[in-house]
């Protein structure tokens, strides 16, 4: 916006003499002024980090097409210019199936691993889903479980003590459903589950094309404009999702996790569950998991 002088009155004043002195002040104070500010504008400001505040999504649209996402991530990477930059170029890879920690290194050869996406696929029920730092295939995946685990223990714990204390008798329902939730995840986890079923990569455009035609490998989303991890939503589609993403049935008492287990870590992602927002009944930090007829689920934005 540009910013205007003053206007002036359409009748002048009437004359008067100022002090000469008074007169020099004031031009003495302008002059001041100026070369303040001609000063400041010679000095570079820190430009600051003007990423803060945007979020990057990577996936696939909530109610959008599974077909018609994976056609997308495949024609955005057969358009990649070969060269690319040095360090890579970003990309999410999602697995045709759900993947043990050992499998991982062979799958995902040839390409920097940054992290990598998974939940507890329990039958019937909304688990977290959790980003694990993995620059060190399996070993890094395998920590993480074992420290989601942990937490997920914890948040058993919590929530079978708060079914003992409640006196309503759904809420405790909803509370011992969600005790059962924890402890089933936390027992995969322990196990090193095949709960992998995505992973944030960096490579070249062609290792990149070549990881896509890998077995196993069901998609390579490549996500160029992706500068910093910490402001990125990743919702790669589950690989029980077959036609549309969207949220699932969820079987049984909804568990009561968002306000009162333990909070998630920052590798946690918790997936978008459009019917359910703004309910107070809502678990937070919960994701997907297949609904009976075994069809698509929720996903994110790209």
């Amino acid at each position: 916006m540009t910013s205007r002088a003053p206007g002036r009155p359409d009748r002048p004043a009437p004359a008067r003499r100022r002090p000469r002195a008074l007169t020099v002040a004031a031009l003495l104070s302008v002059a001041t002024v100026l070369v303040a500010a001609g000063w400041a504008g010679r000095h570079d400001r820190p430009a600051g980090d003007r990423t803060v505040g945007e979020v990057t999504r990577v996936g696939v649209l909530p109610g959008a097409s599974i077909p018609e996402y994976l056609r997308a991530a495949a024609a955005e990477l057969a358009a990649l210019p070969s060269g690319g930059p040095p360090p890579g170029t970003y990309a999410l890879v999602s697995f045709a199936d759900y993947l043990a920690p050992d499998r991982l290194a062979d799958v995902l050869a040839g390409a920097a691993v940054a992290e990598v996406v998974a939940r507890a696929p329990l039958p019937g029920r909304q688990t977290e889903i959790v980003r694990l730092p993995a620059q060190r295939l399996p070993q890094d995946v395998v920590a993480g479980m074992a420290a989601v685990a942990g937490r997920k223990d914890r948040e058993a714990a919590d929530q079978r003590a708060r079914a003992a204390a409640a006196d309503d008798a759904e809420l405790r329902r909803a509370y011992e459903t969600g005790a059962l939730v924890a402890a089933g995840e936390a027992a995969a986890y322990r196990s090193g589950c095949r709960c992998a079923y995505a992973a944030v990569v960096r490579a070249a455009p062609d290792a990149l094309r070549a990881l896509a035609a890998r077995p196993g490998v069901r998609a390579v989303d490549p996500a160029p404009e992706l500068r910093r991890l910490d402001r990125t939503v990743v919702t790669p589609p589950l690989p029980e999702q077959r036609d549309v993403a969207r949220p699932p049935a969820d079987a049984g008492p909804t568990p009561v996790v968002g306000e009162t287990s333990e909070a998630a870590r920052a590798a946690t992602e918790p997936s978008p569950n459009v019917s359910r927002v703004g309910s107070a009944a809502a678990p937070s930090g919960v994701a997907t998991s297949p609904d009976a007829s075994g069809s698509g689920r929720t996903a994110g934005q790209k």
